[in-house]
């Protein structure tokens, strides 16, 4: 009888016992994909610059031109920042699904005094702002990127990122990074708790000496001379004729200029050396950001002799990156494109025979468009908020219904009287479009609006201004030129593939840099599970095993 019991008990225990799960294999690309993914965004990098040099570069841009070659990509989405664009990169999603509509936005409900939202920072730590006193943080990225998903399959692979900006770093590294770099604007940092390996420490002592010593004027190649002029942009203020030429010290002379992006790709290429990326038993993969030429374009404009000297230079410094990837022996793919485009600065526009081009009034910031309106209202208090006159602007969320309802008709009619507006939608008007589908080129301004729309964070009203109308009303004391815009100077950039070995083709159909994470999960043979993205695999290759 007790060996019944006992036999009994053993059967129930078998039985309430959970089942043990065969723990899957660890995901590993097939022998023909490529050891190490490289993936290189140039900051501002448009489509229209890369048309314009092209033919006369000798060292990166002109071997990546030897694979395949898609000249007029599309960041498609409205909202052409750096942070949304990077953010599309590597996941596969545009914005309206990533969550990072822009760089910064109005959250009212913040607990903090500051009520704009960086989109790599955490606005919960106290103290904070969101503007240089903030804490990096991937908390705002709602998806995952590339590099996350090869890294659920297989904790064996590597996922490195560096740039020179935190917001590019972040948003092409995603949650789960082996190391993840970026520029402070003293030294490559990273998340705090993190070890410095020494190659970084290296980079910043190498830096720092670049920084310390002066800079002489650099040569203008003669590809640049027909560039070389200066240009009065106001305010007694002139660009275009300083070559970057740099007192000792001046760390914000030296992030806009080619050194700086000398300082990325060399952390970057130390970082494969050191850590022998793509020579363990899977595929790794690292993302450089190289932010200098957004820099240059903003301080410099996109059409002077700086932009020149500075994608020539570049075009060199990918030369030699790509230079010592070779003498590794690693089987390396490479993918460069860029986050959005840019526009030149306006007075130049006019003198090369643009005469709409022009700043935007100072009253169509949000702040001060609300000001008049809370007093033809009678409302004594902030109904608007927005961080440019270009973009989302947030209503006061403190107002009775009735009042909402005469701010937002009061703001539609104030911007659509100014001349420099072309458009006006609200967020129903945006959230009743459905996602765009079919080719970039093509989409409405609503469409291009919907891809970068999140409800919950983007604005009650979007404002596009007029074709190459700037949103900085005066370049005497900063930048003088910017992008942002949903037009094609700002939506199209350059996506360019390249392998040692791949048959060189260009396709000049419109692309969206939303199809390089697909492209790239096909070539290592990962298969992308949810979410769902965006893009579509590219066939890179003729012949080959069909994209899925």
């Amino acid at each position: 009888m007790k060996r019944q019991a006992s036999l009994v008990a053993m059967a129930l225990a078998l039985l309430s016992a959970p089942l043990s799960a065969k723990e899957p294999a660890p995901f590993t690309p097939p022998a023909s994909a490529p050891k190490l993914i490289v993936v290189i965004s140039v900051d501002q990098f448009s489509a229209d610059l890369f048309a314009e040099y092209r033919k006369s570069f000798t060292g990166g841009f002109a071997r990546l031109q030897q694979g395949g070659v898609f000249p007029s990509g599309y960041q498609s989405h409205a909202a052409t920042e750096t942070c949304p664009g990077h953010s599309t990169i590597l996941t596969g999603l545009r914005p309206e699904h990533t969550g990072i509509i822009a760089n910064t936005w109005t959250d009212l409900s913040v607990a903090r005094a500051d009520k704009v939202v960086y989109c790599a920072e955490d606005e919960t730590v106290p103290g904070t702002t969101h503007d240089g006193q903030y804490t990096v943080s991937d908390k705002h990225l709602l998806v995952p990127t590339l590099g996350e998903r090869m890294k659920a399959a297989n904790p064996a692979i590597r996922v490195v990122s560096v740039a020179g900006k935190d917001r590019a770093a972040v948003m092409m590294g995603g949650h789960n990074v082996d190391e993840l770099w970026w520029w402070n604007g003293k030294a490559f940092v990273s998340y705090a708790g993190r070890a410095t390996p020494a190659v970084v420490a290296r980079a910043n002592a190498a830096t720092a000496a670049n920084i310390a010593a002066p800079q002489a004027a650099l040569d203008v190649p003669e590809v640049c001379k027909p560039h070389d002029r200066a240009v009065q942009v106001g305010g007694g203020k002139t660009v275009g004729a300083g070559h970057f030429e740099r007192a000792a010290g001046s760390a914000s002379a030296f992030r806009a200029s080619p050194a700086f992006d000398g300082a990325i790709v060399a952390l970057a290429a130390g970082l494969v050396q050191d850590m022998k990326l793509g020579q363990g038993p899977t595929t790794d993969i690292i993302d450089v950001g190289a932010s200098a030429t957004d820099y240059i374009g903003h301080t410099y404009g996109t059409e002077g002799a700086e932009m020149c000297i500075q994608l020539q230079q570049l075009d060199a410094t990918l030369g030699s990156f790509f230079q010592m990837l070779d003498s590794t022996g690693v089987d390396y793919e490479v993918v460069l494109t860029a986050d959005h485009g840019g526009n030149d600065l306006p007075e130049r526009e006019v003198d090369a025979g643009l005469p709409a081009a022009q700043r935007a009034k100072v009253m169509l910031a949000p702040a001060i468009a609300g000001k008049e309106i809370a007093a033809k209202l009678g409302i004594a208090k902030p109904v608007l908020f927005g961080d440019i006159p270009n973009g989302d602007v947030y209503i006061a969320k403190d107002l009775t219904t009735a009042q909402h309802k005469a701010v937002e008709a009061a703001a539609i009619a104030y911007y659509k009287a100014s001349p420099q507006v072309a458009e006006v939608f609200t967020a129903a008007q945006i959230r009743a479009t459905p996602s765009p589908k079919g080719p970039p080129e093509k989409w409405t301004m609503l469409e291009r609006a919907r891809a970068s729309f999140r409800a919950g964070r983007s604005g009650d009203l979007l404002v596009f201004l007029q074709p190459r109308v700037t949103p900085i009303p005066s370049a005497a004391g900063g930048y003088v030129a910017t992008h942002g815009s949903p037009y094609d100077y700002d939506r199209r950039v350059p996506i360019l593939f390249w392998r040692k070995g791949m048959s060189a083709f260009e396709h000049t159909g419109g692309v969206e840099t939303v199809d390089i994470a697909p492209t790239l999960a096909h070539q290592i043979g990962l298969p992308l599970t949810a979410p769902k993205v965006d893009g579509r695999c590219l066939d890179l290759n003729a012949g080959g095993a069909p994209c899925r």
